[in-house]
């Protein structure tokens, strides 16, 4: 897989970083894995059972109406996805940030996971 051409430097480090965190971590159903996808303009978080294969919630910075997603839009969706979370009754995730630097909005939507309650 890492010997397809990336479109940049820069994409293809991230991708190796990627295949390293996805070596380690998995979700199960009571501790789901919350992945982050960060694009130029928007943050998409989406919650995970690996066992099962399937998607519990998700939410976007799409939803908000907003140009471009800042870190404060960022930590309210965090925030949000807590929400979600807490009718699923999970209370313990594990953080997939996707191989993109823990900085900024992908930090955080953790800070706003952990200031609703739910373990990171």
């Amino acid at each position: 897989m890492l010997r397809r051409k990336a479109g940049s430097e820069k994409a293809r480090k991230r991708l190796v970083r990627k295949i390293r965190i996805r070596n380690t971590l998995s979700g199960t159903a009571e501790r789901p894995r919350v992945s982050v996808f960060r694009s130029n303009k928007h943050v998409f978080v989406q919650v995970i059972d690996d066992t099962a294969g399937r998607t519990l919630c998700a939410v976007g910075s799409q939803s908000k109406k907003v140009k471009t997603c800042t870190v404060a839009i960022a930590k309210s969706l965090g925030e949000e996805l807590a929400a979600k979370l807490s009718e699923l009754s999970i209370t313990r995730v594990v953080y997939d940030r996707n191989g993109f630097l823990y900085h900024g909005q992908v930090a955080a939507v953790a800070e706003g996971l952990r200031a609703k309650g739910i373990s990171v």
